[in-house]
């Protein structure tokens, strides 16, 4: 790596993650050694359906009116994004633009140009990495070719937001890509909406909770997290454990989900 790339790759670390001070904070935890990120160390126990073996309707009865979470296979059959979306041709094509990687204190986002996000994601060996998680790339004109490589599935095209007109409503599509260990932490979805999310490549680990699971018991708290409090895989360290106890209450056991490429998660709203 050179040390423009270095540069770039440090200004934005210390951007969206202020509170860690120096390159040692980053990997203090070894994380990249000792965390097992290895498939055979998930339970998973969603139910998966053939997006072509169910209709519209019986998705909505089944799944959406029960807010019952499902992964969906086969949905993304077609989708130009399965050839296109490799580490090679997304630093082919999106080189040079820039993808929102964090934000910094004052909310304003902190972004990456591709290549260099790239050579991060390659070299890192950080506990708990940057990831892009890009909201805008349909606004702009080169980013958002990548509208062009997929299409929203039929069980998700009535879209309520859409009445608000595209520049008054919220963000609701995201390009979501990491490294092993990154993720985002256990949260809510701020408008309790439903979501889906399709995956093109690797491997993504979910803990899904009924809404009414107590705060206090999945939250990660200062005194156990510190100053990675609010990453997933401090998550997975200090709270899952605790979920996969005999003491842990039946009424709030998880939705496991190990999704794989192909697969897209059906998320209900709170």
């Amino acid at each position: 790596m050179n040390h423009k790339s270095k540069k770039r790759i440090k200004e934005a670390k210390r951007s969206a993650r202020p509170e860690l001070k120096d390159s040692f904070d980053w990997v203090k935890h070894g994380y990249y050694e000792n965390f097992d990120v290895s498939h055979s160390s998930v339970k998973d126990n969603v139910e998966r359906v053939e997006a072509c073996d169910i209709s519209v309707e019986d998705f909505i009865e089944k799944y959406e009116k029960p807010y019952k979470p499902v992964v969906l296979i086969n949905l993304q059959v077609g989708w130009a994004a399965n050839e296109k979306w490799t580490l090679d041709r997304l630093k082919r094509k999106y080189r040079n633009q820039k993808f929102k990687c964090g934000e910094d204190n004052d909310g304003y986002s902190v972004k990456m140009k591709m290549k260099y996000y790239i050579e991060y994601i390659e070299t890192t060996r950080d506990d708990s990495p940057l990831y892009i998680f890009d909201s805008s790339f349909g606004e702009h004109p080169k980013r958002k070719k990548l509208l062009e490589d997929y299409e929203v599935p039929k069980f998700f095209r009535d879209d309520l937001f859409h009445f608000a007109g595209e520049k008054r409503r919220p963000p609701y599509r995201w390009f979501v890509m990491g490294p092993p260990r990154s993720g985002t932490g256990i949260h809510i979805d701020p408008l309790g909406t439903s979501a889906w999310n399709a995956l093109v490549q690797g491997h993504k680990r979910w803990c899904l909770f009924p809404t009414n699971t107590p705060r206090e018991l999945i939250k990660v708290t200062r005194e156990e997290g510190g100053n990675q409090q609010d990453e997933a895989i401090t998550w997975f360290k200090v709270i899952y454990p605790r979920t996969q106890s005999p003491t842990w209450p039946g009424d709030y056991k998880a939705v496991e989900i190990l999704q794989k490429p192909g697969e897209t998660v059906f998320v209900p709203g709170s």
